[in-house]
């Protein structure tokens, strides 16, 4: 986000396998990309990671961290929980938009719905359950799709 990626800082990522197996792998080993990493086909479990980051004077450290907070308090509904970004940005879109212009802003079922805020989040309206986060993914994608002809692929991972 807002021009920096994991892969960037990140050194080393200890993984553990479904077989209980565990494993340390180097930044280039994850395949790290936009949404995406090696863990998305291998389903592992990341247990720790060495990030090395870059000096920098402490004040501009603090005035970096209080322009990032700035945005995203300006732009994402921090005020309800939520699981962050709902949908991957789809080629050639970008998932909010297109949840936006299909009229879903503040679309619901049960306690869960779309953000009025940011339409890129699903949020907790009070009460949600699993299933009603789960129906509004399903039916914004489909309703997205009729409209506009684009994908979206869930960003969070459902079990």
């Amino acid at each position: 986000a807002y021009g920096g990626e994991i892969c960037q800082v990140c050194r080393s990522v200890e993984v553990m396998d479904m077989n209980g197996n565990i494993s340390t792998k180097g930044c280039s080993c994850m395949e790290f990309s936009y949404r995406h990493s090696i863990l998305e086909e291998n389903d592992g479990i990341v247990l720790s990671a060495i990030f090395e980051l870059e000096r920098k004077p402490q004040e501009e450290i603090r005035e970096k961290m209080a322009d990032l907070m700035n945005r995203r308090k300006t732009s994402q509904p921090l005020d309800l929980p939520s699981a962050g970004s709902a949908f991957k940005r789809p080629a050639g879109a970008y998932a909010a938009a297109l949840i936006d212009q299909a009229g879903l802003k503040g679309f619901c079922v049960g306690g869960a719905g779309v953000s009025a805020k940011h339409a890129g989040f699903v949020v907790n309206n009070g009460g949600a359950t699993a299933a009603d986060v789960k129906e509004v993914l399903r039916q914004v994608a489909d309703i997205v799709f009729e409209k506009s002809g684009f994908h979206l692929e869930p960003e969070v991972r459902i079990w």
